[in-house]
């Protein structure tokens, strides 16, 4: 098994894109108060001055809504730079990529910033497949030296994307549009990956290769392609070769060796695939290599052995790709089926909240409806008496609430719910929790009974304890979450779960 690239990327990089425009906007002199844009009027100036008086004051929203305005009444690019500058500040990402979208709609073709900072936001807001087109637009304008660096940058905001595939994805259409290809040996070693993460491993191979042939001890290639090429069952004798060779060259790296345990098993050797893999999880427990040694023990008939293996998997990351499959293809009794899956929930809430510094408790109840429809949830929040409070539609990438006959919109539906209701209600991935599955694109722990049942998941912050009925329904879900300020615990009650 190799390393994820882009999140090594993350840990040198992390949010380095958004700190150099933090650092580049905020630090300037707000020219706009000082000389406001030619032709305009004494109102509009007044607006201006008026925008800058009112974020002295903190009032950053009323700020950003009358510099976006004037940016498109007026068409200067400016003003819509601004509104971005004080979202940014305000820590408000969904409101700083809607002016950071007029400001490229308003800026010159030739300006390459505009286009930049609506890059990076665009992946910071989670909208990979939207970031590709004006990422494209913006390498094609940079010279080659320049590309190189950006697309460094972007390792770093894509090895945190919340749908690690969906960034790859869109990292892998990225660089493919370009011509020439880039010949960083790092930036090319996260396009292979990407290219296998697309389901182009043919791109992958040759990319592989490519560095291989510049780079002969090139460690991280030689083990991705002897990976690859032995996950596949394909060319095992190559693959062994290859991952050999890397394993003398970094003999004490763990992944390596589950590689070399992988491959071995490939080509029969068990009882020697056994051993490297059970040295390489005691070296690193990871999921992938719980993953490979539970498969293993399997094969040999020791099924105890394999299912404790899993489970310790799951302990460290249930969302693990390499460790659902698995699961999935031998122990598939551990896995809900589709047709037990459930689409809808009708039940009550209570929620207490407790606030460390001052010792206060709040809380509040009410009662809901969950229903799920291909990849859209919507859940419908009532009063104890029965009232409607809101209706929240949660959409990939994208949450709308509806309260009072206005709509809301934000990218994150926890974050919405809060704002909006003030209840800290996890909305996000919730039908998911509610089928005893983790959420997709992020870690998460699962532990299970002596019979395989999901008995508790933590992600996301939340702690999720489960009671189940004899017909594998939810009754109850009892959820916690401990924060600086105090804890959030919430109890679930289900009245109807219908498939």
């Amino acid at each position: 098994m190799y390393l994820n690239f882009m999140q090594k990327q993350a840990n040198r990089l992390g949010l380095l894109c958004l700190f150099m425009l933090l650092f580049a906007f905020l630090s300037s002199q707000h020219a706009y108060a000082q000389k406001p844009p030619k032709g305009a009027t004494s109102e509009q100036v007044f607006e201006i001055l008026a925008s800058e008086i009112a974020l002295q004051r903190g009032e950053a929203g009323l700020a950003y809504q009358t510099y976006l305005s004037l940016a498109r009444q007026t068409g200067e690019a400016d003003l819509a730079q601004r509104a971005m500058e004080i979202a940014i500040a305000a820590n408000a990402p969904d409101l700083a990529l809607a002016a950071a979208q007029t400001w490229d709609e308003l800026s010159k073709p030739s300006q390459t910033r505009p286009k930049e900072v609506l890059v990076t936001l665009l992946m910071l807001n989670q909208r990979w497949s939207e970031s590709v087109k004006p990422a494209v637009a913006l390498l094609n304008q940079q010279p080659l030296s320049e590309r190189e660096k950006t697309l460094k940058q972007w390792q770093g905001l894509i090895g945190r994307a919340m749908d690690e595939s969906a960034a790859m994805l869109a990292y892998y259409k990225i660089i493919s549009a370009l011509v020439p290809l880039p010949s960083s040996p790092d930036v090319l070693y996260s396009y292979a990956l990407a290219a296998e993460k697309a389901g182009q491993f043919e791109v992958m191979e040759k990319t592989l290769r490519i560095i291989l042939k510049k780079d002969p001890n090139n460690i991280n290639s030689l083990n991705a392609l002897g990976y690859s090429l032995a996950d596949r069952n394909i060319k095992l004798t190559e693959a062994y070769d290859l991952i050999l060779k890397a394993h003398k060259l970094s003999p004490d790296d763990a992944f390596i060796l589950d590689s070399l345990g992988w491959v071995n098993f490939r080509l029969d050797k068990t009882s020697l695939a056994l051993t490297q893999l059970q040295d390489a999880f005691r070296m690193k427990p990871e999921a992938d290599i719980a993953a490979h040694l539970g498969e293993v023990l399997w094969v040999l008939g020791r099924p105890l052995e394999a299912e404790a293996a899993w489970r310790q998997g799951e302990l460290i990351d249930a969302n693990n790709a390499t460790l659902k499959e698995t699961i999935r293809r031998l122990k598939p009794d551990w896995i809900m089926s589709l047709d037990k899956l459930a689409s809808q929930w009708d039940g009550r809430f209570a929620v207490k909240m407790n606030d460390r510094p001052t010792n206060n408790t709040q809380g509040g109840s009410g009662s809901f409806t969950l229903s799920k429809t291909g990849f859209s949830d919507t859940l419908e929040i009532r009063s104890p008496m029965g009232g409607a409070i809101a209706k929240i539609v949660i959409n990939p990438g994208e949450a709308i609430l509806e309260r009072d006959g206005k709509k809301v919109m934000a990218i994150d539906a926890d974050t919405l719910i809060q704002n909006t209701l003030g209840l800290p209600l996890p909305a996000r991935g919730l039908s998911n929790w509610l089928n005893g599955q983790v959420r997709p694109g992020s870690t998460a722990r699962l532990v299970r009974d002596e019979r395989g049942q999901v008995k508790n998941i933590t992600q996301d912050g939340w702690d999720l304890a489960y009671k189940w009925s004899d017909a594998q329904k939810i009754e109850r879900l009892n959820m916690t979450r401990n924060t600086n300020t105090g804890t959030i615990d919430v109890r679930l009650i289900f009245d109807q779960v219908n498939d």
